[in-house]
């Protein structure tokens, strides 16, 4: 890939999940985020943090606050996105039909059906996950970021490319799913 393809490749938006082995790990993550943030060397579009916690029956979704004006008040289209796979009462064979639907709908953004069930593979008791919808992202900055994690061995990254309309696409599908009761305690409150 040629220098000016790669530095479009990492302005387009992408998805990167970064999964750890505790439950508290996704925090550690989100710390890390706010100061590549801050350092502009990447866009936050929609960010959540996902906790499971031993022995808990499923787990506890939270949505991190935005910086960026155009994210604001919009919602967490990630959250929504998470919340109908890990959070729906189905199992076995009418799990894997949630996902194929939900891929299906997803259909042209850069988020497919493997992506989706590896991403609900990672997530399990004990475990947290950082999902980070970006653009923009300066390599230069990131990257080191990243390895350290993968250095220590504590975050596995799993990353998608995306189309350059995905996140309206996204918001698209999340305004089509059924509305969740705000008050629903499986979903944690802004950070």
């Amino acid at each position: 890939m040629k220098d000016d393809e790669r530095q479009r490749a990492y302005r387009s938006p992408a998805l990167t999940v970064w999964r750890y082995d505790t439950p508290l790990g996704a925090d550690a993550g989100a710390v890390r985020l706010k100061s590549l943030q801050e350092r502009d060397a990447l866009t936050v579009h929609d960010a959540i943090t996902v906790a499971w916690m031993p022995g808990a029956h499923q787990p506890r979704i939270g949505h991190l606050r935005h910086t960026t004006a155009g994210a604001a008040g919009k919602g967490s289209v990630l959250g929504a996105l998470i919340g109908t796979l890990v959070l729906a009462p189905a199992v076995g064979a009418a799990a894997g039909a949630g996902v194929a639907a939900l891929a299906q709908r997803l259909r042209g953004t850069g988020i497919d059906q493997q992506f989706l069930e590896e991403v609900i593979g990672h997530l399990e008791p004990g475990s947290s996950a950082l999902l980070v919808l970006t653009s923009d992202a300066d390599l230069d900055h990131v990257r080191p970021v990243v390895e350290r994690g993968i250095a220590r061995g504590d975050v596995v990254l799993l990353h998608a490319r995306l189309a350059e309309d995905a996140p309206a696409a996204l918001r698209a599908v999340v305004a089509d799913l059924a509305p969740r009761d705000a008050s629903d305690p499986r979903e944690g409150e802004s950070r």
